[in-house]
């Protein structure tokens, strides 16, 4: 994220991952494009409620629709994104625990960072005290 980037961007659109039926939905639209009707025989959802997640979708620029008819079908306009956030999300990374001594040894070595680089630059070091 850049700094002059409204941060409300980003977080719409993660918030648009944020749901298992949308999930789903990208998931299915990632093999091939399709319609509302065929999704509902895929997904465990009505197609009301299918439809309300793919406008959540096509409002973050995620999906959008070719009409035909009265048919509308639906396929990923941001591909490549769908398929690494779709991988990210499916990642099984071990949760990682830490000891509060860990955390306070981190927290001293940062601070000893911080120090050197202020004096190496000839600045004033900042003392920050270390809660014990």
């Amino acid at each position: 994220m850049t700094n002059s980037q409204d941060p409300r961007s980003p977080a719409e659109l993660l918030k648009a991952f944020s749901h298992p039926t949308r999930l789903a939905i990208l998931q299915e639209l990632s093999a091939s494009p399709k319609c509302v009707t065929d999704m509902e025989e895929l997904l465990p959802a009505r197609q009301a409620n299918i439809s309300q997640h793919l406008s959540v979708l096509r409002h973050a620029q995620l999906v959008d629709y070719a009409q035909d008819g009265a048919l509308r079908c639906y396929y990923l306009c941001r591909p490549q994104l769908v398929k690494d956030m779709l991988a990210l999300v499916g990642r099984d990374d071990p949760v990682v625990r830490r000891t509060s001594e860990e955390i306070q040894a981190d927290k001293e070595r940062l601070a000893k960072a911080q120090r050197r680089s202020a004096e190496s630059k000839g600045k004033k070091p900042r003392r920050r005290k270390v809660a014990s």
